[in-house]
């Protein structure tokens, strides 16, 4: 696939998910981006934000393979991945996949079920792959997770753990339409008490699996210039010196910065990064992956804040 398809392809995943959600046209892109550097990605807003038609129209559009899991404080570790049952016709153990096995998996309300059960994902996340039994089972080389989070909940919850959160490439903010999105989003579903499914609603794929394996093949073929890679290095390392900041970014940030600036630039039909690439993207990949220091968050401080400041004082190549 060349350059100029991804962007057709990237221009048609966002005209017909637009036919389902009435959303910000960054995140679509941020999801193409995600799927096409092998990243996954964390919605974060109140209910009835469309999360979960986003995620399912994300894949329709794509012709990829949909789960999704409702994490529940009751949910095991073995719900997700699966378990080996004994059959008692055959005398043997046989291996019972989980909903893990897809290729986009929607982790619905991430933050509700225990640290174990959120663990359990960890393994595939980073490896695409997961362990039963001592068995290793891969997973399909698209898989990616698409989690979300409600903010306004603070009671029985279990917030994630840093080493998991630096496992999503984006955390992505959802808030509530402006007035003019919320009239249109009335007119097309206020005819019915309860949200449709895309395919309801005739949302249609764009592309198929061979398509998106030739885009991120293509992804692969942008170049990153040394000033650039120079560039993301010195934001990253930025963070970990802000005195407002009792953590920084990790090196895993720096890599996954750069691999999502190739992927950005692939769909505006660019063979190289620019500097406006990893500055679109950086809020995006670091508000997870910062920690305020106390006097910060007492002074009312936000992780984005810092970021923007960051931004404007780390200087860009030209």
């Amino acid at each position: 696939m060349t350059l100029d398809e991804v962007r057709e392809l990237g221009a048609a995943i966002d005209r017909e998910i637009g036919k389902a959600v009435v959303a910000e046209s960054d995140i679509v892109r941020l999801l193409a981006i995600a799927l096409f550097s092998s990243g996954h990605v964390l919605l974060e807003g109140p209910p009835g934000t469309a999360k979960t038609l986003l995620a399912q129209s994300f894949a329709r559009t794509l012709g990829l393979d949909y789960g999704r899991i409702q994490f529940t404080p009751d949910l095991m570790p073995g719900d997700i991945i699966g378990a080996s049952l004994f059959n008692f016709q055959t005398s043997q153990f046989t291996l019972t996949r989980g909903p893990v096995f897809c290729e986009v998996l929607l982790a619905d309300e991430i933050n509700r079920t225990p640290p174990k059960t959120q663990a359990a994902l960890l393994e595939a996340m980073q490896e695409r792959s997961v362990t039963i039994d001592g068995r290793t089972e891969a997973l399909s080389e698209r898989f990616t997770v698409i989690a979300t989070q409600n903010p306004i909940e603070q009671q029985g919850v279990y917030p994630l753990p840093e080493a998991q959160l630096d496992r999503f490439l984006f955390k992505l903010s959802i808030a509530y339409p402006d007035v003019e999105a919320e009239r249109a989003i009335v007119a097309q579903y206020g005819r019915r008490s309860g949200t449709p499914r895309a395919a309801e609603i005739g949302v249609g794929k764009v592309a198929d699996a061979a398509q998106v394996a030739g885009a991120i093949a293509a992804v692969e073929t942008v170049t990153l210039s040394d000033p650039v890679i120079g560039y993301i290095v010195d934001l990253v390392r930025a963070t970990r010196e802000h005195p407002e900041l009792a953590t920084g970014a990790s090196p895993r940030a720096a890599s996954a910065l750069a691999g999502a600036a190739r992927a950005a630039a692939a769909l505006d039909g660019r063979d190289y990064v620019i500097p406006d690439d990893v500055k679109m993207l950086a809020p995006h990949l670091l508000r997870h992956r910062l920690l305020l220091s106390p006097s910060a968050e007492i002074d009312g401080r936000r992780v984005d804040d810092v970021v923007a400041e960051l931004i404007e004082q780390v200087e860009a190549p030209r």
